[in-house]
């Protein structure tokens, strides 16, 4: 009798856990595809002045990590190698620090392989950083990434008469904000990936190899909206609100046409 009860208690909590919601949530999350994410802007980390703030629980997570993880598992990476690539077939780059020509090898032979990326390389990041000019915890003012754009037959350049203010732009059928935006042109020689530009030549579509890359050139999309951080104004709230929303729509349109057309 002990022994029925026993297995019949078991059965219980196995079915229990069958349709347990936290199960059902760490189940969903195994199953995301894992997304490689290489970045010197505070994305998957909160900037941390302070070591204090490191452990501060009370910070919010950045919206950007926020809305990756809703449809993927996040893999940081520190550097890019055939063996930190090798897992994954999604990755992003967003103002990523200079590639060494170890890593430019590394990421055009993965692309090559079949391999998707979606890069952000803006020629003068606008965005706000605690930390002073020469730390090297700021995120990187310029994107460095020369090497592999000629690669893949580009070129980043930029118009420094352009006005400071955020705007939309279209391209490639997506809304997105920009500020002090960079501008792709095609290589009169050189590089061997096939690529579309947006009609502003914002954005560049490259099919190399098996893979691609999705490559936009600016980064304030990914921005935190600092200029309404603290408001309690409805009006401002409001406006954060729209904001927030407008931003999220764009990165959705780009990780959609980056990784899932």
């Amino acid at each position: 009798m002990a022994l029925g009860a026993g297995l019949l208690g078991c059965a219980a909590c196995s079915a229990s856990a069958d349709t347990d919601p936290a199960v059902e949530q760490v189940g969903e999350q195994m199953a995301q595809p894992r997304l490689g994410l290489m970045s010197t802007l505070p994305i998957y980390w909160n900037e941390a002045v302070e070591f204090s703030d490191l452990l501060n629980q009370d910070q919010s997570a950045n919206w950007v990590r926020a809305v990756l993880e809703r449809d993927y598992a996040i893999e940081p990476l520190d550097v890019l190698t055939r063996e930190t690539l090798a897992p994954l077939d999604r990755l992003i780059l967003a103002q990523p620090r200079a590639l060494s020509p170890e890593e430019n090898v590394a990421l055009d032979d993965w692309v090559r392989d079949g391999g998707r990326v979606i890069v952000f390389a803006d020629p003068m990041l606008t965005r706000h950083s605690e930390y002073r000019l020469g730390d090297p915890r700021r995120p990187h003012d310029v994107a460095l990434l020369s090497p592999i754009l000629a690669r893949w037959g580009l070129d980043l350049e930029m118009d420094a008469s352009q006005g400071d203010g955020e705007r939309m732009v279209d391209a490639f059928g997506i809304s997105i904000p920009v500020r002090i935006a960079g501008t792709f042109a095609a290589r009169d020689e050189g590089g061997d990936g096939e690529c579309t530009l947006s009609d502003n030549r914002l954005m560049a579509r490259c099919t190399i190899g098996q893979g691609g890359a999705l490559l936009i050139a600016d980064a304030a999309i990914l921005d935190e909206d600092d200029d309404h951080a603290g408001s309690h104004d409805e009006d401002e709230a409001g406006a954060e609100h729209s904001e927030r929303q407008i931003r999220e729509a764009a990165l959705n349109g780009i990780l959609e046409s980056g990784f899932d057309s």
